[in-house]
């Protein structure tokens, strides 16, 4: 058991630390281009949405794309108006990697990790960040499947079963757990991914594990309200624009996920492939609701947090 947990814990080191890789990689990659492009594709709401979208899927990382919306409005080179669809966007873009790492990519992933290996030893500096990103990728697939094999006897522990399905019977605390892991973790990505290996094992009940995910939605407003502390009125519209959206949105589905978490049973055998599911109905249905109302969202917005100069009338 000790080594198991250890190998577990290991792996889950490996996990985020390929995560990180991957961002890292990509990011560096695209360089100061990405705020460009981001600045000159975004005019309406539906191609912000567009932008948000592929951004955060590039990224791996909605906060990421929403604190860098943050930036651009704090700036002055993008309207808070223009930056609602970003927000809308990054939150879809975010389901890609939980909906690739259902597949069984490990066949893929040695020769990725040995390529970006041989490529950050070998490879000039240009090919240097993607070499970075194709190796976290890499690590990221391998070090879930070990993480999997090492989580299979613990899970099947009486107790670690009778304890774990005891906090997630209430869903209400499974959902602050997400939030709270993914607050910590700076990422919803991690989040859904490590609640769907623990689903796998069927370690936590779907409903359990579906409202994890819905909390980690709200956690991953973290980065976005870091990033606004300090700047202007608008960049902090944007990151409070953020915060309600997921929250209203967790709050409206989180009494609904017992049939919610039906709807994707009967969509889906594997409990993995239904917790990613899960998250990416929710978060694309979200997105598609808010859509029409982007522009009165953003005058309710701008009506909750005023200018300064008439904040007080």
């Amino acid at each position: 058991m000790f080594w198991n947990l250890t190998a577990a814990a290991a792996a889950l080191l490996g996990f985020l630390g390929g995560l990180h890789l991957l961002r890292t990689g990509l990011a560096h990659t695209a360089g100061q281009r990405l705020e460009r492009l981001i600045h000159h594709l975004v005019r309406t709401p539906t191609r912000g949405i567009l932008t948000g979208t592929a951004f955060s899927a590039l990224l791996q990382s909605s906060a990421a794309v929403t604190a860098i919306a943050v930036g651009l409005v704090a700036s002055g080179r993008m309207t808070f108006a223009d930056a609602i669809g970003i927000v809308l966007g990054a939150n879809v873009g975010s389901t890609v990697t939980p909906q690739l790492l259902t597949l069984n990519l490990l066949a893929v992933a040695v020769p990725c990790l040995v390529l970006g290996a041989l490529g950050l030893t070998f490879a000039s500096s240009r090919w240097r960040n993607p070499c970075i990103a194709l190796f976290g990728f890499a690590a990221m697939v391998i070090s879930l499947e070990t993480l999997d094999t090492a989580l299979t006897p613990v899970a099947q522990t009486g107790a670690l079963q009778a304890w774990l399905r005891d906090a997630a019977e209430s869903e209400l605390w499974a959902a602050w757990a997400g939030c709270l892991a993914s607050a910590i973790l700076q990422s919803s990505t991690a989040t859904t991914i490590i609640t769907m290996t623990l689903a796998a094992q069927h370690a936590i009940p779907l409903t359990g594990a579906i409202a994890t995910v819905l909390g980690a939605n709200v956690g991953s407003c973290v980065t976005s309200v870091l990033a606004a502390i300090g700047q202007s009125r608008p960049a902090q519209r944007v990151a409070l624009s953020h915060v309600l959206l997921n929250a209203v949105g967790v709050c409206a589905v989180l009494p609904l996920v017992h049939p919610f978490a039906a709807w994707m049973a009967a969509w889906a055998d594997e409990p993995a492939q239904q917790v990613a599911n899960a998250h990416t109905v929710f978060n694309v249905v979200c997105t598609l609701a808010a859509w029409p109302l982007a522009r009165p969202y953003a005058r309710f917005v701008e009506h909750l947090l005023p200018d300064r100069a008439n904040a007080g009338t």
